[in-house]
């Protein structure tokens, strides 16, 4: 089992590398890249100062992994190495130095001028495989004591130890890393949290502007939510800062505020802010959870029923109506299901009652519950009806069996193991698939995020929930052959021809 697991995680990761990577490709080189700027507020009011639209696109497409950029004042620094003299003026010696440094450079370098100030800058646009490669290899960040490399802080500590820390008590902290707080346990799910290894998934961008993709669809969403916080100096205030949040920042840059809360010279105060609703995630999960339950509870005791009385009025009936839901546009079961219940006064929407409400998420769970059943039901019969024809369960008939002991005691506990199997992976596909239903009602989910990232050209968000969306697929597959195993102990899983 071990090897097969091992062998199955191996596979899932190179199917892993190659979703992403020709996603990473198809959208970093089909979506023009103007596009990006379309949704921009800061992009559009520079449209009077020509040089800082410029700085700014360049700025734009280097966080973005489209180019490498050196500003006016970069390149002026980088050039000094090869004549001091050089300066930032427009003039023709400095071009002259300028363009002997960029031929030094190579490797795509160009050397651009703004077109008022006539300043020179510098990009390089980074190949396509180049750019895959970088978005790989930063994926995994480890935090370490030596993370943290700032000239300005010479003598910032660097350590990772055990402490009770005078904010959130015993904890592993580090100095000199990124992130103040390494391991710490408090009462959000999952309880135990971790940032030694996260995930870089980019940058989000235009919406949710420089914000880490992972951070958008982590953190909760809303209004901030003001709750008693324990600061390093010992004061306890209501704030909706998340102190277990805390990330490196330069003390030069502390206001008193800031000094007040955490002591002169702490080198640890950039936060996130707690927020009154629940994450993208946490949505998504929800009514994907929901959904599959409602598809369960209703298509596997109808689906038994149709192969108890196979070739009955009610079998046939049952057939051409499941036959009909899904050959029904998922549109117009969401519509007319969206119709009906806000007949019976469930919002339409979910902004119209919000996060706080568990109406809110009853009509999308229902849909998406409804939408799996027909298929649900149709495979349950036809397995259950393969079953029949089983020696097993003619020899149970032969025993004097009734056909109610042989369903209940027999072919309905052999028809579980394939829809234990199942399960993670519906719930997964629930989540992935429920981007038209969260668009319909404006859920706060990661199904809409992606349409409204595709909508925006949010690059860095398309790749990021791609990415999601492809490990919780392959790790579903895996977690439901284990699930098999423990339902059916019998099953071995083995990587031997023959085996599961």
């Amino acid at each position: 089992m071990k090897k097969y697991i091992l062998n199955r995680i191996l596979r899932s990761l190179v199917s892993v590398v190659l979703v992403t990577a020709l996603t990473y490709t198809i959208v970093y080189t089909l979506v023009p890249v103007g596009l990006i700027f379309k949704q921009d507020p800061n992009y559009n009011k520079m449209t009077t100062t020509p040089d800082k639209k410029a700085a700014y696109e360049s700025l734009t497409f280097q966080r973005m992994g489209y180019i490498n950029y050196f500003s006016s004042k970069e390149l002026k620094d980088n050039a000094s190495k090869i004549d001091s003299s050089v300066t930032t003026e427009a003039t023709s010696a400095n071009k002259v130095i300028y363009e002997k440094y960029i031929h030094s450079l190579g490797n795509g370098w160009q050397l651009k001028r703004f077109p008022v100030s006539k300043k020179f800058y510098a990009t390089r646009k980074i190949p396509i495989y180049e750019r895959v490669w970088n978005f790989f290899s930063n994926l995994v960040v480890i935090d370490h004591p030596w993370k943290i490399q700032d000239k300005n802080n010479p003598n910032l500590a660097r350590y990772v130890r055990l402490e009770n820390d005078k904010s959130i008590g015993w904890s592993l902290v580090g100095s000199g890393t990124q992130h103040k707080y390494l391991v710490y346990a408090n009462g959000k799910f999952p309880y135990l949290h971790q940032n030694l290894v996260t995930l870089n998934l980019g940058t989000s961008y235009p919406t949710y502007s420089n914000i880490p993709v992972l951070q958008v669809i982590s953190q909760g969403q809303g209004r901030t939510a003001l709750q008693d916080v324990t600061f390093p100096s010992g004061a306890t205030k209501k704030s909706s800062v998340d102190i277990y949040s805390r990330t490196y920042k330069n003390p030069k840059s502390m206001d008193d505020i800031t000094k007040a809360n955490y002591g002169k010279g702490d080198s640890y105060t950039k936060t996130i802010n707690n927020y009154v609703d629940p994450s993208m995630i946490h949505n998504s999960f929800v009514i994907g959870f929901f959904g599959v339950l409602i598809a369960y509870v209703i298509g596997l005791p109808l689906g038994l029923f149709m192969a108890r009385f196979k070739n009955t009025y009610f079998d046939r009936f049952s057939t051409a109506t499941m036959t009909f839901m899904l050959a029904l546009p998922s549109i117009a079961v969401i519509y007319v299901v969206r119709f009906l219940g806000s007949m019976v006064g469930l919002p339409d929407s979910f902004p119209m009652l919000g996060a706080s409400s568990p109406k809110s998420y009853v009509l999308p769970a229902l849909i998406l519950g409804i939408l799996s059943i027909p298929s649900t039901v149709i495979w349950f019969r036809r397995y259950l009806v393969d079953l029949q024809a089983s020696d097993w369960v003619r020899f149970a008939r032969s025993k004097g069996l009734s056909e109610s002991e042989i369903y209940r005691d027999h072919l309905f506990k052999n028809a579980m193991v394939p829809i234990v199997s199942g399960i993670p992976a519906s719930i997964i596909l629930a989540i992935g698939g429920a981007t038209l239903t969260e668009t319909v009602f404006a859920f706060p989910g990661m199904g809409k995020m992606l349409i409204d990232s595709i909508k925006s050209a949010n690059n860095s968000m398309i790749v990021g929930l791609t990415f999601i969306f492809t490990v919780l697929s392959i790790v579903s597959l895996l977690l439901g052959d284990i699930a098999m195993t423990i339902v059916d102990p019998r099953i071995k899983l083995s990587t031997k021809k023959g085996g599961k």
